[in-house]
């Protein structure tokens, strides 16, 4: 049978694309930073400091700062060794200019320079190069310091855009005694959805890596408003100190921290951990784990190493001790109330993905799992009071574990048996492919009338929130379990929470808040994000998560020819609208959802086509874990002084 391509379009060996230099990058940027948006945006100075603090964790130098120019450029420099000047015997290059315009070139490949490092693929300050405007590299080494330029240009003899593109020679601009590299460079507007670097941000990881580097100082210095803000970090103590700042907002159930620390080598892996716990009454935990400094968001073997031998040191210690008679717990009862700082160097990591979140090395499971089982068997055994502690609050987890397992199943027979739990509690849609649909948490019972009538019933759901749910970070697991508000929430979600949540079972790919824009409208927003946060943190990690963000004002004029109507969304940019409808221009400010018709609110707010959503996404689970605490829990003193700190914001 002869086979007719129907298809005008030839596919032959023309069609194919092959991309030079650094050119790549520019076509896929999400390959290498993850995103174009703020967080792929912080990636770029991420991939730069990296290259310092890999210096100075194989000990050369003791210093790095971050820049943040009145420009919009940002400086990241070190006194380490120097990124090697001269020339390369193969290449004829120097090795600055390799390093930042060729791919998979770099010192990291050779465990005789770096014993440990984040960097693995050679690719990142070369990334980072392509995705800028302009960058400057200095080097001090040899008593000299050199200088070169790279630019985003255009060849117009192969009509080809040239990102990174050396226009000056590594040239020598000065001496001195000292060394190090500094990199600065302007990120391209045209790739990120935003160039508008966040100091809070900026400042969270710096503060983790001195933390982790005891007695390293690091800098970070913002002269983009009109005061110059600096900050230094330093840590004398390294996790002891990061584990009291992460548990600041926490009530402790023991003083001193559990602290130990060990190396292995497996093979040719050269591997060093240290590990820090620290047990509070919380109802939920939190372990911050790192590769070479580069926080795992995402885990990895190390993480799940260390969770192995850690509940079979609790285990087989408390049956060799007689610290409890009866019962069984799991892991996740274990781990209740726990907060831990796992870090390991490994000379060899295998990373899932360029953005380095998820460790994936066998050897760093076994070394990780041995060293926490032997560490946490004899600090049991000096310790037994506090781990007979430890060990009767994983039974009760457990037993709690068990009522909540025996709740799931009795909701599961009640929806079996045809009962109808959200049945006039919420406006289901009727699309059956939920990965398209979206569920709408309304505040207030008008605002969801409004939202009934307005959504597309396709595809959007809508839940009424008569008010404030429970602080949940406030209370115990029986009182949240207990919310009539809450168990209509995870009815219609159908994940579970806590060790029982399945992503395989979410009814809807958008979760979306929808509050007033005022003081109660942020705290309602605000309890439904600590409550999904601490109890079905995979909606947030995941991606499923969304805030509705309404127009503040709406600006119309009313002619013979035609109604203008547009909205602004804050107080600047209704400056930016009054100026777009021009003279004449009326304003409605809207105090609350419920003010709105369900036309004005479908155009606004619920429209996919017209509507702006926030997604909220953990870029530092430290820091998340932290804020939540300290915003939401029962410490007050840190609360106060934070709000004191930051109370013109």
């Amino acid at each position: 049978m002869k086979h007719i391509n129907t298809n005008s379009e030839v596919y032959d060996v023309n069609s194919l694309t092959s991309l030079e230099k650094l050119e790549p990058i520019r076509v896929r940027p999400g390959m290498y930073i993850g995103s174009t948006g703020i967080r792929g945006l912080h990636h770029c100075i991420w991939e730069i400091l990296d290259n310092s603090i890999d210096e100075i964790s194989n000990g050369y130098g003791n210093y790095a700062a971050v820049i943040l120019n009145k420009d919009g450029s940002v400086t990241v420099e070190d006194n380490g060794r120097g990124i090697p000047t001269g020339i390369h015997p193969v290449k004829k290059k120097t090795g600055v200019e390799m390093v930042f315009t060729e791919l998979h070139t770099g010192g990291k490949f050779n465990n005789n320079v770096y014993k440990t490092s984040g960097g693995l693929h050679g690719v990142g300050a070369a990334v980072v190069n392509a995705l800028s405007k302009w960058m400057e590299v200095e080097v001090k080494q040899n008593g000299h310091i050199y200088k070169q330029r790279f630019e985003y240009t255009y060849d117009k003899s192969s009509k080809k855009d040239m990102p990174g593109t050396p226009v000056t020679s590594l040239e020598v601009v000065g001496d001195t005694k000292s060394t190090g590299t500094k990199v600065t460079f302007m990120p391209d507007d045209s790739v990120f959805s935003t160039v508008n670097f966040k100091f809070d941000v900026i400042d969270e990881r710096l503060r983790e890596i001195a933390f982790q580097n005891k007695g390293i100082t690091l800098k970070l210095m913002d002269y983009r408003g009109e005061e110059i803000i600096e900050r230094e970090y330093h840590s004398n103590r390294g996790l002891l100190d990061f584990i009291e700042y992460l548990n600041e907002s926490k009530t402790i159930l023991h003083k001193e921290p559990i602290l130990f620390e060990g190396s292995r080598k497996i093979g040719d892996i050269n591997m060093q951990g240290e590990v820090c716990i620290q047990f509070t009454d919380s109802t939920t935990y939190h372990i911050a784990s790192y590769v070479n400094n580069i926080p795992t968001t995402e885990a990895g073997t190390h993480e799940s190493g260390f969770k192995t031998g850690m509940t079979r040191a609790f285990k087989d210690c408390g049956r060799k001790f007689k610290l409890f008679k009866d019962g069984e717990f799991e892991g996740d009862d274990l781990r209740e109330g726990m907060t831990a700082i796992v870090k390991i160097k490994i000379s060899n990591p295998i990373f899932e993905g360029q953005t380095k979140t998820k460790l994936g090395n066998t050897e760093a499971y076994t070394m990780m799992n041995e060293l926490c089982y032997t560490k946490l068997c004899e600090w049991i055994e000096d310790h037994k009071d506090i781990a007979t502690l430890i060990i009767n609050n994983a039974l009760q987890s457990a037993a709690r574990r068990q009522k909540i397992k025996k709740i799931n199943e009795a909701e599961k027979k009640k929806v079996g048996k045809g009962a109808a739990p959200l049945a006039g509690k919420i406006a289901v849609c009727t699309l059956k492919d939920y990965s398209n649909c979206e569920f709408i948490v309304v505040e207030g019972d008008s605002a969801g009338g409004s939202a009934k009538q307005a959504r597309d019933r396709r595809f959007q759901t809508i839940m009424p929130s008569k008010g404030k749910i429970m602080n949940t970070e406030k209370q115990n697991l029986e009182n949240v379990l207990g919310s009539e508000e809450l168990k209509i929430f995870n009815t219609a979600i159908g994940t579970g929470i806590l060790e029982n949540y399945r992503e395989e079972d979410l009814k809807y790919g958008k979760i979306i808040i929808m509050s007033d824009a005022d003081v109660d409208g942020y705290h309602i927003r605000t309890l439904w994000m600590t409550y999904i946060y601490r109890y079905m943190r995979q909606l947030i990690s995941n991606g499923h998560l969304y805030i509705a963000l309404p127009p503040l004002y709406r600006v119309y004029k009313n002619t013979k020819k035609k109604n203008v109507v547009k909205y602004a969304y804050s107080d600047e940019q209704l400056l930016k609208v009054k100026k777009e409808v021009g003279s004449g221009a009326l304003i409605q400010r809207y105090k609350g959802l419920g003010e709105m018709n369900p036309e004005q609110l479908w155009e606004t707010t619920l429209n996919p086509e017209t509507r702006t959503l926030q997604q909220i996404t953990i870029e530092d689970a430290a820091k998340a874990e932290k804020m939540v605490s300290l915003l939401m829990g029962d410490v007050v003193a840190p609360r106060k002084k934070y709000m004191y700190k930051y109370a013109k914001f």
